[in-house]
């Protein structure tokens, strides 16, 4: 059979293949296969050809395709390092635009870097580093001190600089001629209180593509991929904006292996702009790399207390988790685990009221992304688009606001819902062809809960 799409996730614990015909006027999920991510056997498209056995199973003939996509964060992610002027001004800026293009931030500097930073940076061993620093006609020395310094060491991976535009000639110059590949794009923070963080996702997600080994085996797929290789969780960023512009304000949040990842839509509440004390992204992402049912399932355990009461053998439990969860008991610990990154990924996703006393008494001020205006929450992810219990992870993110009223939550009123199918990576990759059937399939997909 041949099919319009095949998309392949290769995700850090398994890799999802979906076979999809008809894009246009009556695109078609038709067969899925998944595999574990074969990263351990050298060759990622090892765990592609086992998933695509399951579909040629399921459908009972060869599988062929016009156009084969891929996301990746079968490496470790985009992991990156982002510096720049001030903490609460650019640098902050353009870790906002680091994740949202999927990256991982390693570590974040303000001001001139010193050769302790440079040895900081070797240990991390990115694989892009960030520079901005300054708004446009602005400060500039800062960040041509800091091309300098690392123009003189052997940290040899792409750069990308978004920063004050009058430096931008002098800053490549310098990485150039120290033998240093670098891209501009536009600055991050171009004017005080203004962030401009999509020309810099754009140009690190190509970056990613362009300049990145995604994981062992990935070159073979050289010359097959149709588009871009892009990291999974900008891909599933896609999806929740599509779903925005359709259905409103929205988060969505994907509970993996390795980490939990949380989007959110939306500009907030207009009560809370006004007490805004610096902006937000419309688009925000999250990505806490501690949280994870799988590669950092002893972390939740170890950091969540009510998880050690209920579950006394977790000793045990963690010896016997695998991706794929053997027996009831085993679900039932990795519904605890979710339940536990849901929360507490939305809790540091999410803003705060705080109050404030000066000479004109106290002061009420929010900071952070306003949550409030959000109507709708996605859940995706191995354990909430397969586990029939998700419904029960995603109840605790609508219950959270109540539980604390300083914190800028979506209401009880938020409507939940779980993507079914496991599409949402795939649909982010489909818009690269056809935006419309990607939310076609996206509308199909979802499925209301709680």
């Amino acid at each position: 059979m041949k099919f319009d799409v095949i998309t392949a996730e290769i995700g850090s614990t398994t890799t999802v293949v979906s076979a999809f015909v008809g894009l246009g006027d009556n695109p078609t999920l038709v067969a899925q296969g998944e595999h574990y991510t074969t990263v351990d056997e050298g060759d990622v498209t090892i765990g592609i050809e086992r998933a695509l056995k399951f579909i040629r199973e399921e459908i009972g003939e060869s599988v062929e395709w016009k156009s084969l996509l891929v996301s990746s964060s079968a490496a470790g992610g985009l992991k990156m390092t982002v510096h720049g002027l001030v903490y609460d001004m650019t640098v902050r800026a353009a870790k906002e635009a680091a994740l949202g293009a999927g990256g991982v931030v390693k570590l974040v500097t303000s001001g001139k870097i010193s050769r302790d930073v440079i040895d900081k940076v070797h240990h991390i061993a990115p694989k892009l580093v960030l520079l901005a620093g300054g708004v446009d006609h602005g400060e500039y020395e800062t960040v041509i001190h800091n091309a300098e310094v690392f123009a003189q060491s052997d940290i040899n991976v792409p750069f990308v600089y978004a920063g004050n535009s009058d430096a931008t000639e002098k800053v490549v110059r310098i990485l150039e001629n120290s033998g240093k590949k670098v891209t501009v794009t536009q600055n991050v923070y171009p004017k005080v209180d203004v962030l401009n963080v999509e020309p810099v996702r754009d140009v690190i997600q190509k970056v990613f593509s362009q300049h990145i080994i995604h994981a062992p085996g990935m070159s073979k797929l050289d010359g097959q991929v149709k588009g871009q290789i892009i990291p999974t969780p900008a891909s599933v960023m896609k999806a929740g904006s599509i779903l925005q512009k359709e259905m409103g304000d929205c988060v969505t949040i994907d509970i993996g292996g390795a980490t939990t990842d949380v989007d959110s839509f939306t500009n907030g509440s207009p009560d809370i702009q006004k007490i805004s004390i610096s902006p937000e992204p419309f688009a925000k992402r999250t990505v806490e790399g501690d949280l994870g049912v799988f590669v950092n399932a002893l972390n939740v355990v170890k950091n969540s207390e009510w998880i050690c009461k209920e579950f006394p053998d977790n000793d045990e439990l963690l010896k016997r988790l695998t991706p794929y969860p053997k027996d009831k008991r085993i679900e039932d610990f990795v519904l605890a685990m979710a339940k536990s990154c849901a929360v507490e990924s939305i809790m540091r996703h999410s803003g705060k009221v705080r109050y404030f006393y000066g000479s004109s008494g106290r002061i009420k001020l929010a900071e952070g992304k306003d949550l409030t205006a959000v109507r709708n929450i996605f859940g995706t992810g191995g354990v909430l688009s397969r586990s029939k219990h998700s419904s029960k992870i995603l109840e605790e993110l609508r219950n959270l606001g109540q539980k604390n009223p300083m914190a800028l939550l979506p209401s009880r009123e938020t409507r939940l819902y779980v993507d079914s199918h496991y599409i949402f990576a795939a649909c982010g990759l489909i818009s690269q062809l056809d935006e419309e059937s990607a939310k076609k399939l996206l509308i199909w997909d979802i499925k209301r809960v709680g």
